[in-house]
């Protein structure tokens, strides 16, 4: 099941503590019996929620969640890359951080790790992320920006990293639909 109870934890816990959409937000969770997998680890599918947990909580506490509601906008993933490094298993407690890696004109991209103590990182992830209207995609420099941005921060603006741009331009080369086998 959805964890909206804990997302809606962390939403109450962080929303009277507003942070720029630049800078990277810090949240701690815990490793519940009902997050494993048959290995008795982290179920690599409640990983994606895990994630969740981080980025809904950075888009209240950023503003990004009432400036795109009071504009009728919304975001979704419309890509991600993840690693998996470190076993995450039952009763661990995580350290997640997650910022705003960049942008291109389609997509805001989302950095999100996971962290075992200060040394450890179990997992990142990438998300690429469409901002909607209506059902439709809308630009980030033109609509999106502008909402994220105050004066006094715009030059905290991240450049979106090689990597991510070549991990993008990969995922952009993808045939779409996929080839029925």
């Amino acid at each position: 099941m959805y964890p909206f109870v804990r997302i809606s934890r962390q939403v109450m816990k962080w929303r009277k503590h507003p942070i720029s959409p630049w800078e990277t937000h810090v949240s701690h969770h815990r490793v519940w019996p009902w997050d494993l997998d048959m290995m008795n680890e982290l179920n690599n599918g409640l990983t994606l929620t895990f994630y969740d947990m981080g980025r809904i909580p950075f888009s209240v506490r950023s503003g990004m969640w009432d400036a795109f509601k009071a504009h009728g906008m919304s975001f979704t993933i419309a890509g991600s890359a993840l690693r998996y490094r470190k076993r995450i298993t039952l009763g661990q407690k995580l350290e997640q951080r997650t910022r705003i890696a960049g942008w291109d004109a389609r997509f805001l991209y989302f950095d999100q790790s996971l962290w075992t103590d200060p040394d450890t990182c179990a997992g990142q992830g990438i998300f690429r992320s469409a901002v909607v209207r209506n059902r439709k995609m809308i630009g980030i420099e033109d609509e999106v920006l502008p909402l994220l941005d105050r004066p006094d921060i715009t030059a905290n603006r991240p450049a979106l990293p090689d990597w991510v741009s070549q991990w993008a331009a990969a995922e952009n080369a993808r045939t779409w639909p996929p080839v029925k086998a």
